[in-house]
């Protein structure tokens, strides 16, 4: 018998495969499993030259996935200030007084993460920073990522001086005489003043990217359904990165599909289909149907408390809806964020009206969902796609911004990963970097706990919608390979499976989530390859 190139041992190993749940050492050939079984089983398969990993009181998982990630746009959007620490106005004015004050000359302040309830009642408006700026520009993307807030001297640069029409849902906020407020909302207003913002070089944000990748996989994440491709030179990025280095994380990639592209744009995409590196390969396109609860954009079968949120991102929906049709004729499969529950409807009907399906769909987000539509993802094979950090901009008690645009009946039914998992969903698990942070086993905590990990003071919001720990693991597992059309080839530990994995330094299943959340990850191997090892 041939030997292996790398032996597992001395763990135990949690398959997730129903034929054989549990065993203690793996073999890899080439990238992929060879065999699973006990240690003595699999010792004849160890030659002069197999690596032996020999992890003793570790847990060894099929490779974790984050279920919907932005690597490629989020190395240009998190930069700068991470002004989450700023709660209130008092707390802003002060970072960005410093940050202006230490600007050098011509600079820009840039931030992001900025969270819709530091302004409280307040509206987003430039008067609350423009004075302790000192006239030096600022872009601070807000922590949905579909709007920011800038300043003064930002607008006059990029020649905003007034409202604009777009192609798609989006809007210069302006005040009752017409002067924009700094506030913009959804990618084609934000994009107005992005050119003239100052960027890095591209061997920076190459180097990056590794840097981020390899953060990534030191969480134990292999995988990542990255939710973007819209960078002019992202493919250009991606390329660069793989000349140096193999990537820590394999990222499945999905362009946009926006309002305006029609069918040449959507053959545009077709044609991307399968376009590849070593560790990264264009599988599947991104529609957006609304936009966010906070910024007035997401799509509600009935106003909010301002009496927004009656339109979808698409002026007309129907077009959207043809598009999807015309990618599942070819083979393609989507995923849109729908985050209202007018959205989610609309997604449902739209997969619902093609009949004999040829791709799979998804749906990302889904903040809030009557029960009606519950059972209709499993019916038409939809998968959910869900973010349990993102509990974090919400309160229990109702009290933020999120919960008040919808009111409590529609705040109520707030990520409803139970629900739909107990409904038959399949239902895939992801951070949204970097909308909330990627570490995997905090995502897996915070699925468990509604509330985030690490914070047992705060209050869990909709505690019933708790997953278990294995159906938390099965999200960041079997789930998101089954989302991605994958599971013939990942997801489980099992002979002709790709050879990724995730060794925890203890039982995620067995133990308690705050303490999941703060495990050693011993080691990560992404497609036979070790991609982080514990010192």
């Amino acid at each position: 018998m041939a030997t292996a190139d790398t032996l597992v041992t001395g763990a135990l190993v949690r398959t997730l495969d129903p034929a054989r749940p549990l065993a203690s050492a793996l073999a890899v050939t080439d990238g992929v499993i060879t065999a699973v079984g006990e240690e003595q089983e699999l010792k004849e398969l160890r030659g002069p030259s197999t690596a032996v990993h020999h992890l003793a009181g570790a847990t060894v998982t099929p490779g974790l996935t984050d279920g919907h990630t932005h690597p490629l746009m989020g190395v240009d959007l998190a930069t700068g200030l991470d002004l989450s620490g700023c709660r209130d106005l008092a707390a802003l004015r002060a970072v960005l007084a410093e940050a202006a004050r230490t600007a050098p000359r011509g600079g820009w302040v840039t931030g992001w993460n900025l969270d819709h309830n530091t302004f409280g009642d307040h509206p987003i408006d430039r008067s609350a920073i423009d004075d302790v700026l000192g006239g030096v520009p600022a872009f601070l993307r807000l922590y949905d990522a579909h709007s920011a807030l800038v300043s003064g001297a930002a607008l006059a640069i990029a020649g905003i001086d007034g409202p604009r029409r777009f192609a798609q849902r989006a809007e210069v906020v302006c005040d009752a005489d017409g002067r924009p407020t700094g506030h913009l909302v959804e990618h084609a207003a934000i994009d107005l003043v992005v050119p003239y913002v100052p960027a890095p070089p591209a061997a920076e944000r190459r180097s990056r990217l590794l840097d981020l990748l390899r953060g990534m996989a030191a969480t134990g994440l292999t995988t990542g359904h990255v939710m973007d491709l819209q960078s002019p030179d992202a493919l250009e990025l991606l390329a660069g990165a793989e000349d140096g280095a193999d990537l820590p994380v394999r990222l499945l990639i999905h362009p946009w599909c926006m309002p305006g592209d029609g069918d040449e744009g959507v053959d545009r995409l077709v044609a991307l289909q399968g376009r590849a590196g070593r560790g990264w390969r264009v599988a599947g396109v991104k529609f957006f149907i609304d936009g966010t609860v906070e910024g007035g954009t997401a799509w509600l079968e009935h106003p909010d408390c301002h009496g927004q949120g009656t339109e979808a991102f698409w002026p007309d929906p129907a077009e959207y809806a043809r598009a999807l049709h015309r990618l599942d004729a070819a083979g393609v499969a989507t995923a849109t964020h729908a985050i209202g529950d007018a959205g989610v409807r609309h997604v449902l009907d739209t997969v619902e009206a093609l009949g004999v399906r040829r791709a799979r769909h998804r749906i990302e987000h889904i903040e809030t969902v009557p029960d009606a539509q519950l059972p209709r993802f499993a019916a038409l094979g939809v998968a959910a796609s869900m973010q349990p950090g993102h509990c974090a901009y919400t309160r229990a008690d109702h009290g933020d911004a999120w919960s008040r645009r919808l009111g409590p009946e529609r705040a109520d039914r707030a990520w409803r990963c139970r629900d739909l998992r107990d409904a038959g969903a399949t239902l895939v698990l992801g951070s949204d970097w970097p909308i909330s942070g990627y570490d995997a086993r905090a995502v897996l905590a915070a699925a468990r706990l509604r509330r985030p990990a690490r914070a047992p003071e705060v209050a869990p919001v909709r505690p019933e919608q708790a997953l278990t720990a294995l159906m938390a693991l099965e999200g960041c597992t079997t789930h998101a390979a089954r989302a991605a059309g994958e599971e013939a080839v990942a997801g489980r530990i099992a002979v002709g499976m790709r050879a990724d994995l995730t060794a925890f330094a203890l039982d995620p299943l067995a133990a308690p989530a705050d303490e999941v959340a703060a495990a050693p990850i011993r080691l990560t191997m992404t497609g036979g390859r070790v991609v982080h090892r514990e010192e």
